[in-house]
C-alpha cells in the first residue's frame, strides 16, 4: 500500500477512535482521572487493529469501534498501573506527568480499576451497525477474548512475571513467554475481537481467527523488541517517557540478551512472519493496510 493511502486510512481510523473515546467519562472526580490518561494520545494501534480486521473479515470499521475502544480502555488501565511506584515508578507517560503524579496513587489505582470495568461494559454494550442476528454472539465472544487476554493467563500474568524479573536474569525463551502475555495478549485480543465484530454481518471462516491470532503474536514480539531497542537508543522527547528505565530496574530485555544488531534482525523477522500469517485467512476484504502497518511499526522511532 502506498504511504499516502496508508496514512489517510490510519488518520481516519484514529480520528474515529478519538471522537468515540471523548464521549466517555465526561464528569469530574474519578472520571476526570480516567479521562486524563484515556485521552492522553498514543498510537491507538489496538482499536485500529480491531477496526481493520473487522473490515478485512467483511464488516465495517464502525462495527468494531466500541470493541476497539474497550481494548484501549483496558490498555490504558494497564499503563496507569505500570507507572505506579510499586511497579515501574515512572514520572512521564506520553510526554505528560503520569496519572499518580497528578491525582495521587490512590486515585490513579482506582482510575485504572474503573477503566478495566468500563472496558467490558463498553464491549458488551456496543451497538455497532449490525443489521443481522449475530450481534449478541459477537459481543459475548469479544468479551471472553478480552477477559482471557487481561487476566493471569494474559496481560496481568505477564506483568506479574515481569516484576519478579527485576534484578534477575531470564533466558530468551522465558523473556518471550513474558512478553507474549504482557504485550502480545492485548494485541491478539484486538485482532480477534475485530474479526468477531464482523460476525453480525456474515459467518466468519475459522481461518480468519487463526490468521489474526498468528499475525498479532508475531506483531507483538516485533513491537516489544522495538520497545526494548528504543529504551536504549530512543529520544525521551519523542518516546514520551524516560529512556533507560529497564536498565535502572535491572530488567532482562532483548537488547541485554541479544544486542541491538540482532534485535533489529528479529524485529524484521517477526514482522515478515506477521505479514505471512495473513495469507492463511479466507478474507472478504483486503489486508494491505495490516501488512503496511506491520512494516510501519517495525520502523518506528517512538
Amino acid at each position: 500500500m502506498e504511504q499516502l493511502e496508508f496514512q489517510r486510512q490510519m488518520d481516519e481510523a484514529r480520528q474515529m477512535v478519538e471522537r468515540r473515546l471523548a464521549e466517555f467519562f465526561p464528569g469530574g472526580g474519578l472520571q476526570e482521572a480516567m479521562r486524563y490518561s484515556l485521552l492522553a494520545g498514543g498510537k491507538r494501534i489496538r482499536p485500529v487493529l480491531a477496526m481493520k480486521f473487522c473490515e478485512a473479515a467483511g464488516g465495517t470499521p464502525e462495527e468494531a469501534l466500541d470493541f476497539g475502544c474497550g481494548v484501549e480502555m483496558l490498555h490504558t488501565y494497564s499503563l496507569i498501573h505500570d507507572d505506579l511506584p510499586c511497579m515501574d515508578n515512572d514520572d512521564l507517560r506520553r510526554g505528560r506527568p503520569t496519572n499518580h503524579k497528578v491525582y495521587g496513587e490512590c486515585a490513579a489505582t482506582l482510575a485504572g480499576d474503573a477503566l478495566q470495568a468500563a472496558a467490558f461494559q463498553t464491549v458488551l454494550s456496543a451497538d455497532g451497525t449490525w443489521r443481522h442476528g449475530g450481534g449478541a454472539m459477537s459481543k459475548a465472544l469479544a468479551a471472553r477474548v478480552l477477559a482471557e487476554a487481561a487476566g493471569e493467563q494474559g496481560m496481568c500474568g505477564g506483568q506479574y512475571e515481569d516484576t519478579l524479573g527485576d534484578g534477575q536474569s531470564h533466558t530468551e525463551a522465558e523473556l518471550t513467554a513474558i512478553n507474549d502475555k504482557k504485550t502480545g495478549a492485548l494485541l491478539r485480543a484486538a485482532c480477534l475481537m475485530g474479526v468477531a465484530a464482523s460476525m453480525g454481518r456474515r459467518a466468519v471462516d475459522e481461518s480468519c481467527f487463526n490468521a489474526a491470532r498468528d499475525y498479532a503474536t508475531n506483531l507483538g514480539l516485533a513491537f516489544q523488541i522495538r520497545d526494548d531497542i528504543l529504551d536504549v537508543i530512543g529520544d525521551a522527547a519523542e518516546f514520551g517517557k524516560p529512556i533507560g528505565s529497564d536498565a535502572s530496574n535491572e530488567k532482562t530485555t532483548y537488547v541485554t540478551l541479544l544486542g541491538t544488531e540482532e534485535c533489529e534482525r528479529r524485529v524484521l523477522d517477526y514482522t515478515e512472519k506477521a505479514k505471512a500469517a495473513l495469507d492463511q485467512g479466507n478474507w472478504q476484504g483486503d489486508t494491505e493496510f495490516l501488512r503496511t502497518l506491520a512494516d510501519v511499526l517495525a520502523e518506528r522511532r517512538k
